[in-house]
């Protein structure tokens, strides 16, 4: 990114990515500028073809892929540009590693690690209800 900003030169203040008339890039435009690149990437990864790959799914993955690293989520809502925090819970809602991390430091001492595998017996009493 250093390079590209040196590159375009410009005042700190000017879009990124600016258009051929030095405005900033409309959100439609971003979207097709990534769906054709999706779409050439398919060509080479052929798993991509039935993802479905939004801005907004790129945004949820760096914010989860910060998350992961540990960085705090007031940080993650600051990025982001949430206005509050609780906007940004909703991603600690949908990572089961995390809540998987969370749920071992909570293990009593004498227990074994891992996640509960009920009986047979169990699974058949809970079937029968």
């Amino acid at each position: 990114m250093r390079v590209w900003v040196a590159e375009r030169g410009g005042a700190a203040a000017d879009p990124l990515f600016p258009t051929r008339r030095g405005g900033r890039l409309s959100r439609d435009a971003l979207e097709r500028r990534l769906a054709k690149h999706v779409a050439a990437a398919a060509c080479s990864c052929p798993t991509l073809t039935n993802k479905r790959i939004t801005l907004h799914v790129l945004r949820h993955t760096a914010a989860m892929r910060l998350l992961r690293a540990g960085v705090d989520t007031s940080v993650i809502a600051l990025w982001l540009g949430h206005e509050s925090v609780e906007t940004t819970q909703i991603y600690l809602h949908a990572d089961m590693a995390i809540k998987e991390r969370a749920l071992a430091r909570t293990a009593p001492l004498n227990s074994v690690p891992g996640r509960y595998r009920p009986t047979d017996a169990l699974l058949a009493f809970l079937e029968s209800l």
